[in-house]
Formats: structure tokens, sequence, C-alpha cells
């Protein structure tokens, strides 16, 4: 981080309160400010000795990251204890948030800051002869996620802790990442991110609580002594789930939270009746296919090995977390009838659904507890948070499969779905609304249908924006809505600013914090200070000071990962997240195609140089992603050494986007392309992290981009395009013609033409055919040559505006005093009123 954390020190902010929620988040006996210099010496030294067998003089850059780490969590486990001792002796509920992903980061920086210990650190270690900023470099991006999903739950579990919320995050350890990106000749390649390569040193290994997990076998149809169906789930296999502790730390570190992760080991170090039958290698192979399960995240699913996988996975989160929450219940002396009293589960997204089917296993199986009464407390437990609009992407899994898998869990659901239709078969007589509503799809190969599943055992489905939820309940699943209407509410995602301000913006948080005070540190509302003087001159020289200096080390950064120069005077347009077709990378590529051709053939000269700055994944199955890729980097082959461009146009597509390398883009960012196809994003949270960085929005009227519409202004953002209900009625009606735009309109046609010609790839004809034969033959499902028109007129009305750089700068930074809505302190909160019914534990 750099030297100019804040004008102020930031330990300062420790005894401050915030207003909105009465919330205390720190207190006077929490300060760490009787820490020395001396004394962190003492801690560095005494790890470099006796934790890595090393003197001082011996250590490298490496060693040091590991002394210090291992000298912060030295008091990040005493506050985990204080904390978990706190929660104990109050006999709280606690709220325990299921997630297939962990997007956390890196930890060093962020525990640092929390602990407000940064300062004390960064002269201890230049006595040392080391820099801070270096040794935060040396520390491994925690590959535990892939994108929104993974870092809306760790901001999610950031504002728990800061909020002394009783909770808990359950997920993987996965050793492999989705994978380290590289791009060769403009493709993307997919290398392994073996992020625990080097043992982290933030996780702490508890194999006494390690989970026994079965998997496979048969059911034998039995009765008990009653005469009563008794099935019996035999010859499973065992696997191991041993858990690994992430401590999360709080702002001000009063409170220290966990995110609880499992590895997968095999039952014993290899099979002793095969080995003994002499089959040497199949025992062995048995031992490494139980560790594959948390081997990566998301293996492909394009083949049945990689199905059955991932559904080892997703049962294998949810036995090892619900068999610890229960273990912990027991713990604390609370009946089993207890259960929804004392915990709150959320599902966050369909991948942890079959926790409902365990957690009714477990009350039938294991505590005979009757059908009805556990199915209550079943569905009192557990909420749904819904992440998707698209129908293709619920998940679904074959009945075969399932039965292979964990058999038992499938004649459960059976069961949950024969009392579900008997419960529509006293309301609706219409075979084919059940049909809709049925948690068995039939077809040739019948599937379980997760999301009905989540819905129909969950007392709150929510979505995470307000389009979003409408969206839910009209279009995705109107049925239920019309059956449970009482289930559905909003919950707007939301960031903690802890880590995408105070921590990836330290300039501008220092000058927020000498102008306003502390207090939006944790209570994000407290921005609105800025209102006042978002059109002084003198503050907004400092803040475009800022904005410049960060674009300068972007574009060092930019140099140094692909080789191209850029102007950083230049506007900075940045379109960076998973590379989707409905997030419409392609349609901004293909504006960039117009300009191009604009300055090259029409002999333009744009109103300002404009830099535009790619990055993202595509999932390696999902070919047209990868040849967006593709067609990006080839097209900025060509720009970027075209002379006739003059340097009024740039773009760059950086490699293996990540945390931290977002936590480099987005302070630099003036222009945030958040430009989905309306109707298509749940929410988004990028464009929440890009306004409080203090850039304005081009974008449609989907996800969350509304709500950021109505706190910004209208003047303060650049709104495009058709919504999502006139998109809808276009494709109903059959208006939507993506032929007779291409045909009738020169712009797009000369655009495409341009990308189906060799203009882009003189080496590889015809490569962009199927991006061009989806546009134009095909529907254009996601509506790109619809909304071409409007989007290239809103561009060049923000190229024009930012001309005008005093009126930029007051719409910059009254995005910035208007984003305390979206911190996801708020969010929390509101899950913890309306869903969870926990409070704050001080």
């Amino acid at each position: 981080m750099p030297s100019n954390l804040s004008s102020r020190d930031i330990s300062e902010t420790a005894n401050q309160t915030s207003d909105p929620m009465n919330v205390t988040v720190a207190h006077e006996s929490d300060s760490n400010n009787d820490m020395s210099v001396e004394d962190v010496l003492k801690l560095i030294r005494y790890h470099l000795k006796y934790s890595l067998g090393l003197n001082p003089e011996e250590a490298k850059l490496c060693h040091m990251y590991q002394a210090v780490a291992l000298a912060i969590r030295e008091k990040v486990i005493d506050r985990q204890l204080e904390t978990e001792k706190r929660f104990n002796g109050k006999k709280v509920k606690r709220v325990h948030y299921l997630s297939l992903e962990f997007l956390v980061g890196r930890s060093l920086v962020n525990n640092l800051c929390n602990l407000n210990l940064y300062p004390v650190y960064k002269e201890a270690l230049q006595k040392l002869n080391f820099d801070l900023g270096e040794i935060e470099d040396a520390e491994h991006d925690a590959a535990l996620g892939n994108g929104g999903l993974g870092r809306l739950a760790a901001c999610f579990v950031d504002s728990m802790a800061t909020l002394s919320i009783p909770g808990y995050g359950y997920g993987i350890n996965y050793e492999f990442g989705l994978f380290q990106q590289k791009i060769n000749n403009g493709y993307q390649q997919e290398l392994p991110d073996n992020w625990l390569r080097e043992k982290t040193p933030w996780q702490i290994e508890r194999i006494d609580e390690a989970i026994l997990v079965p998997v496979y076998g048969s059911i034998q149809h039995e009765s008990d002594r009653g005469g009563n169906y008794n099935p019996m789930w035999l010859d499973w296999q065992l696997v191991v789930g041993v858990p690994h502790d992430m401590p999360v730390v709080g702002y001000g570190g009063h409170t220290v939270t966990t995110i609880r992760l499992y590895t997968a080991r095999a039952s014993s170090e290899f099979n002793m009746k095969i080995f003994n039958q002499g089959d040497y290698f199949d025992a062995v192979n048995h031992k490494i296919l139980s560790e594959t399960i948390s081997k990566v995240l998301y293996p492909a699913d394009s083949f049945a090995a990689g199905r059955e996988l991932r559904l080892v996975q997703e049962y294998f989160l949810v036995a090892c977390s619900l068999r610890d929450i229960i273990r912990k219940h027991e713990r604390s002396g609370s009946s089993i009838f207890d259960f929804p009293l004392k915990n709150a589960l959320q599902l966050n997204d369909t991948h942890p659904a079959l926790a409902v089917v365990e957690l009714m296993r477990i009350f039938i199986d294991e505590y005979d507890i009757p059908w009805d009464k556990s199915w209550d407390m079943t569905v009192a437990t557990f909420g749904y948070t819904n992440h998707t609009l698209l129908p293709e992407a619920l998940e679904k899994w074959s009945i075969p499969l399932i039965e292979k898998v964990i058999p038992r869990h499938l004649q459960l659901i059976y069961e949950i779905n024969r009392r579900f239709i008997a419960q529509l078969n006293q309301k609706w007589l219409s075979g084919e609304r059940q049909q809709q509503l049925s948690i068995i799809e039939e077809g040739e190969t019948k599937q379980i249908r997760m999301a009905n599943l989540a819905i129909v055992g969950s007392h709150s489905v929510n979505g995470v924006a307000k389009l979003h939820s409408e969206l839910i309940k009209k279009n995705l699943i109107p049925d239920f809505y019309a059956l449970w209407p009482e289930k559905f509410n909003n919950k707007t995602n939301g960031i903690t600013q802890r880590r995408w301000l105070l921590v990836s913006n330290p300039q501008l948080a220092g000058l927020i914090t000498e102008t306003i005070g502390e207090k939006w540190i944790y209570s994000l509302d407290h921005l609105k200070g800025l209102e006042a003087i978002a059109d002084d001159i003198p503050f907004q020289e400092k803040f475009r000071k800022i904005k410049q200096d960060n674009k300068n080390k972007l574009a060092a950064l930019i140099k140094e990962e692909t080789y191209y120069s850029v102007d950083p005077e230049s506007l900075f347009d940045v379109q960076v997240k998973r590379i989707h077709e409905y997030k419409r990378q392609l349609l901004n590529i293909l504006h960039v195609i117009h300009q191009y051709l604009t300055i090259v053939e029409d002999n333009l000269d744009l109103p300002w140089p404009k830099t535009y700055i790619f990055a993202g994944k595509a999932a390696p199955g999902y070919q047209m992603a990868k040849l967006i890729i593709k067609l990006i980097n080839s097209v900025a082959e060509v720009i970027n050494h075209d002379s006739r461009v003059k340097n009024q146009l740039k773009v760059i597509f950086i490699p293996d986007y990540r945390v931290t390398l977002a936590e480099k883009i987005i302070p630099a960012t003036e222009l945030s392309e958040q430009i989905s196809t309306a109707g298509k994003e749940a929410s988004g949270t990028s464009n929440m992290k890009f306004i409080l960085n203090g850039a304005v929005t081009i974008g449609t009227l989907d996800g969350a981009n509304i709500e950021i519409k109505e706190e910004v202004g209208d003047e303060n953002i650049f709104i495009f395009g058709a919504t999502a209900s006139e998109i809808q009625s276009a494709f109903a009606k059959g208006l939507y013609k993506p032929w007779d735009h291409y045909n009738k309109n020169i712009h797009i046609r000369r655009v495409l033409d341009a990308m189906n010609s060799s203009m882009f790839n003189t080496d590889e004809p015809n490569i962009f055919k199927p991006l061009f034969d989806t546009l134009v033959y095909s529907a254009d499902q996601y509506y790109h040559l619809g909304d071409f028109s409007s989007y290239a007129e809103t561009q060049t009305k923000a190229l024009r505006e930012y001309t005008h750089k005093n009126n930029w700068t007051n719409k910059a930074i009254l995005n910035v005093a208007r984003s305390g809505y979206f911190s996801s302190d708020r969010t929390i909160m509101e899950y913890a009123q309306d869903i969870w019914g926990v409070e704050q534990v001080e």
C-alpha cells in the first residue's frame, strides 16, 4: 500500500461509531495503538527464527511475507478466540453462509488495515530494509472463487465481522483455482492456478474436527421393528473433509469471524482391502480420486466425469457444513428441536441446495424425527438467494447421476416432491402449472431442478437487485410467487468499502477522511458529506490528481503485462468481468471497431484520446466467449499498431483478472462499462466498486444499474438501450430482426463486415464468422444490434462531456458521495433483520 494511506493515522477510526444503524463496530479496548515498532520487530524476528528457521539477515522477500503474516496471525487468533467466547457466552443465534466460492483475494493488507496496524508494521519493516508494498505483492490471491458470486460472499463475511453479526462462511478449500489465464496469439490459454503451492499462513487446519462423508453405495429396503419402512444406505465410500479455518477480521478488530473451508482426503491413506488383494495401483488411485473433490474449482462439466465430480463437490460441501453446524449446536447444549431457533443457513445460489435434503436426512435417519416436524424445521432454517435470470443457468442434475452418487437423497427428493405435488393438488388442477413447479423435470432423462428444490425447502427467496427480484416473480418463476408471495423479497447486493476503497484506493480514502472524517469506513452513508464540495475547484483538483496518479500506475502495469504503452491522459474506459455474451463485451469491441473506422476511413478525430481496457476470463468450455477474447486481442493488435490512428485510440486486454488486479484497475477507471442486456444481469457488484472509486457509469437499465441511477442522479450516469420489458416484447412479437439492422444501418454493416473480413486476422480467414452469424443470422438473443446505435450515440456524448474537466469531475465526485447505499453492511443488516432473525453481539 502506498505510504500516503491517509492524512490522519488510520487507527484513529477505531473509536468511531455509525449513526444509521446505531452500530458500534470498534471499542477502545480493541485499540492496537499500544503495539510499538519494537513489539512488531520482536514478533517478526521470532517467526523468522522459530517458525521459518532463519536468521533475519538471511530472509528473502518470500520469507519476510511469511514472518509478517504469522506475526499478524497471532493478533488475529487472539481476537478470533475472544469473539467465539463472546458468542458462546451469550448463546446467540448464528448465521451460516454456504457458498461454493469465496473470492477473498489477498489477506495481509486487509488484515493490517482492519486491525489498524498498517503504519506500525510499515515502519518496522523499513527498519529491516523491507518495503511493505513489496511484501504485499509476495502474497498469492486465494483462488477460492471465480467472479461476482464468490466476491459477494467475501464481502458479506467482512460485513458480518465488522457489524459483529455472529456469522460464518462454509466452502471448499480448492487446491487449484479456476485457472491462471495467459494470452497466446490472442487466444485464452488456461494454466493451473496452484495457489496453495506454498502453504498459506492465513489458514488453520483443524484435523481433529474432520468430517466423514459417505458417497455412492446403494439402498437396502428394510423395515424396523414396528414394521415401518426403514431404508439402509450401504456400501458407501467414505471421504474425509478436513476443515481449514480462514479468519476474517472485522474493522477495528473487535470481531474476527471464520470462513471454514474443507479439503477432501481419502478415509485412509489407501484402501487396505484393495491393497491386500494385490491391486496396489487401484488402492492408490482410490486415494487420488477421493482427494480430487477439492482439487479444482468448477471442473469442466461438458463430459460425464466432470459432471459427476461437480455433483460430488456440492454434496461434499453441504455434508461437511451441516455435520459441523449440528455438532456445534449440540456442544452448546441446545436441543435438536431448537435447531432453527439457533441457526440460519443461507444458500448462495443453487450450488448448496442439496443442504435441504441433507438436513432432512439427518433429522429423519439419525434423530428419528417425524417427517412433518423435520420438514417444518428445515424450511424454517433455510434462506435461498437466486443469482441468475438465465433459465439455462439454473442447475439441474440427472436422476441417474443423483442415484449413483447419493442414493438415499434421491429417495428423500422423491418424497419431498410427492408431498409438494399433493399440496398443489389442493390449489390447482392444471397439470402444466404443476409440471413447472415440480422438483422433478420430466423428459427422456428426468432431472432434479435445484432451484425448485431450494425454493420449496426455504422460508425466504430473495433476488439481489430490485429489477432482478421483480423479474424472478414475473418471468422466471411466476407460479412459485403466486403460490408463496410471502417468501419473496429483495436484498440488493453491496460491497465492503474497507476492501474496495480503504485498501485499494488509499489516496482517495485519505482525501475523503481529511475532508469529512473517518465514519464512512463503517457507515458509508457519511460519504454524502462530499456532495457539498463536489463543485469546489481546489477539492476537484485534489480529486483529479489522485485519479491521475492511479492512471499512471495502471499505465505502468499495462506496459509490464502487455508491452503496450498507453497515454495516461486519455480517457480510461474499462470493462472488467467474466466474459459472457450477455455481459456484451462483444458490443463494446464492435463499438471500438466503429470508432476505429471513423478515424481511418472517415478521417474524423475523437474529441479526446481514449483507452479501452478489458479483462476477464471465459469458462474453458465456452467457445463463443473465448472467441470474443480473441476478437478483442486481434482488434487491439491492429489498432495499436496503425499509425493512422495517431494515438487517439488504444485497446488493451489485461490477462488473468483477479481481485488483486481489480484493486489496481478500478481506482484508475473513469468510464465504467456496465452494458449487459437489460433483464439478464441479476445485480452486478463491479458497478458499485467503480462508482465508489469515482468512475462514471455507461450502462443499460439492468441489474443494480437502475438503483445506481436512482442514487447518483440521471445527470451523473450515461444510460442507453432498450429496457428489459421492451426487449422481451420485441422478441415475443417477432419484431426484432437482426438482419434488418445489418441491412439498413450502414454503420452496423460496415463494422460487422470489417469483423468478418480479414481486417483483424489475416492469418486465420473466417475465424470470426461464428460471431457474425450469431449476430446477423441467428436470433441475437442478447440484442447487440438492437442496442448498437443507442450505445454509440451515448459513447459519443460521454466522450464530449469528458472534455469539460470540471463538470466531469463533479459527476465523478457525486458518484462517490452517493454510493453509500451500496455498502454490504447495509445488505447484511437487511438479511439479519428480515431473513435470519439475528442480532449484533457486542
